[in-house]
């Protein structure tokens, strides 16, 4: 890999990121490991040949091969989480850096997240990612990463936290802690971002999936994050977009999910039912659904077919390339229009699979169905278990567009 690439899942997360991510870490040289969205709820699973595994949230998949992670402005950071993936790492700080912009989840965010979804289930993590960007987009005083330098300042908007949720934590005790934590990291302002991109080939790592995007996924079951590649273009440019599909579908909890199917047999070792996230769903191949997410994520120059293993193992397993009602395309609406996506939403929630079919070739029909070439494919949780393709180049020259 001679030049920067944005990994991206094209359905509703889980399709298999971080092992990616991984095998792009293995195969070349990488500067760096960029994070362009989300937060502590990510999940990202990385096995290793000697068997390691780790599930990654906020550092990124490249750390277990040495790789630093740079987390910037559009990932949300949570220190007490950070922290604890921190020790299971083996406090590989020396590998990490954070944008001082960078927006804070702290304890009264998680909280309210919680309390909220407890109310009505609407898909969460739990972990006060979405409570944390809302807060922000009200109250210009939100803590960033770079208020922890200066603690006067971070005491003043912890105690406007507390004051707009409630009594619950105790404000000095987070104070201390988010203090040490910028003792412990190195944080660092938006030029490092250019300074990685020059200095070699990176890897920028999503979070979520395209159809849970906080514009052009099935609203009100959506993350509050953008999903798509739009983050990491702002940051750079000119790069490589490979999108990751699994040969099943999958979401977890609340939300429409067309080509759900209970009986397929597809043992899932890293993803369980979570108290906040609800249960782990699994389906058809929805190539309707992967075609959607493409399209409103401007194109992809690649993709990745993860879990090339399944098919094999569960003969029930198939490919919809039709809706019930013959749709073979979901016409995106226009950008940022939340009432055409509940209307979509609405929709969603009474469609079923039309045509099901089962490929010979899994990763020569799934890229003829969603237009892009395969790159990658995953035929077990290991970087020894990829193969990796060279892309063609006339292609991705043909592909390359920004979303609306």
């Amino acid at each position: 890999m001679n030049e920067h690439v944005a990994v991206v899942d094209l359905g509703y997360g889980d399709a298999g990121k971080g092992t990616v991510v991984d095998a792009l870490c293995a195969t070349s040289p990488v500067r760096a490991v960029l994070r362009f969205n989300g937060g502590a709820q990510a999940a990202h699973n990385v096995v290793l040949p000697s068997g390691r595994h780790h599930t990654f949230a906020q550092f990124g998949s490249g750390t277990l091969r040495g790789v630093p992670t740079h987390l910037t402005r559009f990932v949300v950071v949570d220190p007490l989480a950070l922290a604890a993936e921190a020790v299971a790492l083996g406090d590989p700080y020396e590998l990490l850096t954070v944008e001082g912009d960078a927006l804070l989840a702290t304890p009264w965010h998680r909280a309210a997240n919680r309390r909220r979804e407890t109310a009505e289930r609407h898909g969460s993590c739990g972990m006060g990612v979405g409570e944390t960007m809302a807060y922000a987009l009200t109250h210009a005083d939100a803590p960033r990463v770079a208020d922890v330098k200066s603690p006067a300042r971070l005491r003043r908007r912890l105690s406007a936290l507390a004051d707009h949720y409630g009594p619950g934590f105790v404000v000095d005790d987070v104070l201390e802690t988010f203090v040490a934590f910028g003792r412990t990291v190195r944080i660092v302002d938006e030029s490092y971002t250019g300074r990685l991109l020059r200095e070699g080939p990176c890897v920028f790592e999503g979070a979520q999936g395209v159809l849970l995007d906080e514009w052009r996924g099935w609203h009100p079951h959506t993350t509050w994050s953008t999903t798509t590649f739009d983050n990491a273009l702002s940051l750079c440019p000119s790069l490589r977009r490979l999108g990751v599909v699994r040969t099943y579908t999958t979401r977890h909890g609340a939300g429409p999910f067309v080509t759900e199917d209970p009986a397929l047999r597809l043992p899932e070792p890293h993803n369980r039912t979570g108290e906040w996230q609800g249960v782990f769903r699994a389906g058809h191949f929805d190539a309707v659904a992967h075609r959607y997410a493409v399209e409103v994520a401007g194109g992809v120059d690649g993709l990745a077919v993860t879990h090339l293993d399944a098919p094999p193992r569960c003969p029930q397993l198939r490919v919809c390339t039709s809706y019930d009602n013959g749709w073979t395309r979901i016409v995106p609406g226009n950008f940022r229009d939340l009432d055409h996506q509940a209307a979509l939403t609405r929709w969603l929630f009474r469609a079923r699979p039309g045509a099901l079919t089962r490929p010979d070739d899994w990763p020569a029909a799934i890229g003829e169905l969603l237009g892009a070439p395969v790159l990658l494919e995953s035929y077990g949780p290991t970087a020894a278990d990829k193969k990796v393709h060279c892309p063609p180049a006339a292609r991705r020259s043909a592909t390359r567009r920004r979303s609306p």
